[in-house]
């Protein structure tokens, strides 16, 4: 079986902007999260990534024509930036790496996937649509232009579905009363129909004659003629005229896709998406596609939004999130974990052809990765789900349980914590030594998974795993009486043996990867 090795990798994470960063920040014991006042001064703590796409202009503008530095910043959304930006880091690990990966044609593939899309640019877009929504039917629900009112304000005659009048609203509910009326009412106005008829004749106009030149044509005299129409209604702006084009770049599949373009990769590229067991899922996939020769190298990587009120707020009402102020960490209190945000990349690949052609892998060795589904609950994990993805990846890896050296837990600091180490001992010897990093940069969606095995590989390389947040008197009593090992404020020397890492995904998804150090 062909073996796979990391021969690039980036990061964007909170407080490192690249790779070199997030290693250096690994050695201190210190949290990296910071208050979150997406709900004006507030008690959330989140995992802000530290980023500047600027830095990267000089690598696009030596590629690229004028302009394309500045489309990117202003069309894409920050996860796309945030992947382009760790998929260049990845590139400089091995000189040489970005002519191999384009010389390997379709043999390269890219898999980028993300745990929430682009939340923030839906977000503000959905805004805007609402916005535009509420003026164009206050303007059409006016009586002015609006007969159908006008008659009936003289009768005042009951209606099917004519909703209750806004003055009769409670004043907390004014605002969603007053668009019902609107939208009521310009449903009913014979002047829209009048204004939307005109506009058909204009949407009408086809493409005749020479495609290049009659396209533009078409499009000129559409402008030219819905300007007109919007002077003779003095209408504002429709709704369907303010939605950004930037909601279709920005969907799932954008980070892979812009990285096949700015690093010129021709193989299968798509976005794996598995919450928060993603990068587990995007590994064995690349894993999967190098050992059957359809691949000889894949891009992988997740990437995910800043922390935002939508998240903040949705994972705070599924009772995973702490709020107050304060850092929740793995194993302790378990009152919840923090949102973060970022990428992280890698780029993987047959390990015979890259290594012949003189790339240095990086890290450790991947082995295998064993995946499962629980089959049970959207949020609480199971044992048997994890326990079904630890044995596959066991079995896979031609490894007993007694030569685990380190194991990495999925840990959110809620009372998932307890089961998981509980899962854990069900397997393991009391030898195992346990990390958990949440407490250091927070829960990325999908990036997470991908932050803490990076993490685990630097510390290998360096023969010792980074420090955690953890104090052994922070411990969480029931969890001590399970299990007693972990890594604490001091760090510890890399054990003997191999390491394990296990991502946890809402929807009770599972990904267990292991790996060895390199010999």
């Amino acid at each position: 079986m062909r073996r796979v090795g990391i021969f690039g990798w980036g990061v964007v994470a909170p407080r490192s902007k690249d790779i070199e960063a997030f290693e250096r920040n690994l050695s201190s014991a210190e949290s990296w999260l910071s208050a979150f006042n997406g709900f004006g001064p507030d008690n959330f703590l989140v995992g802000m990534p530290e980023f500047d796409f600027a830095e990267y202009k000089p690598w696009i503008d030596a590629r690229f024509p004028p302009g394309r530095f500045t489309q990117l910043e202003k069309k894409s959304g920050q996860p796309t930036r945030f992947a382009i930006g760790a998929f260049i880091q990845a590139l400089q690990q091995n000189p040489g790496l970005e002519q191999e990966l384009q010389a390997l044609g379709i043999r390269t593939h890219v898999y980028v996937g993300t745990g929430l899309g682009d939340l923030p640019t839906i977000h503000d877009i959905t805004l805007t649509l609402h916005r535009a929504q509420r003026r164009w039917d206050r303007f059409w629900a006016e009586p002015v232009r609006n007969s159908a009112l006008r008659q009936w304000q003289e009768t005042r005659e009951p209606r099917p579905g004519l909703p209750p009048h806004p003055e009769t609203a409670d004043v907390l509910e004014r605002d969603e009363a007053e668009e019902a009326w609107w939208h009521y009412w310009a449903g009913q106005s014979t002047e829209l129909r009048e204004y939307l008829a005109e506009l058909k004749e204009i949407e009408g106009l086809g493409v005749e004659g020479d495609v290049e030149s009659a396209k533009l044509a078409v499009i000129k005299e559409k402008r030219t003629r819905s300007a007109k129409l919007q002077k003779k209604w003095s209408t504002p702006e429709p709704p369907w005229n303010s939605v950004s084009a930037n909601l279709l770049w920005n969907i799932h599949n954008a980070p892979a896709a812009q990285i096949s373009m700015v690093g010129k990769l021709t193989g299968m590229t798509f976005a794996p998406v598995a919450a928060c067991s993603s990068f587990g899922y995007g590994l064995k996939l690349a894993m999967d596609a190098i050992q059957r020769g359809d691949a000889k190298a894949v891009v992988l990587g997740m990437a995910d939004p800043p922390p935002h009120p939508l998240t903040v707020g949705g994972f705070y009402n599924a009772r995973v999130v702490a709020a107050d102020a304060t850092v929740s960490k793995p194993l302790t209190t378990l009152r919840g974990t923090h949102i973060s945000g970022g990428a992280v990349m890698w780029i993987v690949g047959d390990l015979e052809h890259f290594t012949a052609k003189g790339f240095k892998p990086l890290g450790m060795e991947p082995i295998t990765v064993g995946v499962s589904a629980d089959a049970d609950h959207i949020i609480t994990p199971s044992q048997a789900g994890p326990s079904l993805a630890i044995h596959e990846a066991l079995a896979n890896a031609h490894c007993s349980p007694a030569q685990m050296g380190s194991w990495d837990l999925h840990a959110t600091a809620t009372p998932g914590d307890f089961l998981e180490v509980q899962t854990l001992r069900g397997l393991f010897p009391e030898s195992v030594l346990v990390t958990a990093r949440k407490g250091t940069f927070g829960h990325g969606m999908a990036v997470g998974g991908g932050w803490e095995l990076t993490a685990q590989y630097l510390g290998y390389a360096r023969g010792n795993l980074f420090p955690t947040p953890l104090r052994e008197d922070e411990l969480n009593r029931e969890i001590g009486k399970v299990h007693g090992r972990f890594v604490y404020q001091q760090g510890a020397a890399a054990p003997e043996g191999f390491a394990g890492k296990l991502s946890m995904g809402v929807g009770g998804i599972n990904a267990c990867i292991i790996s060895r150090p390199w010999r």
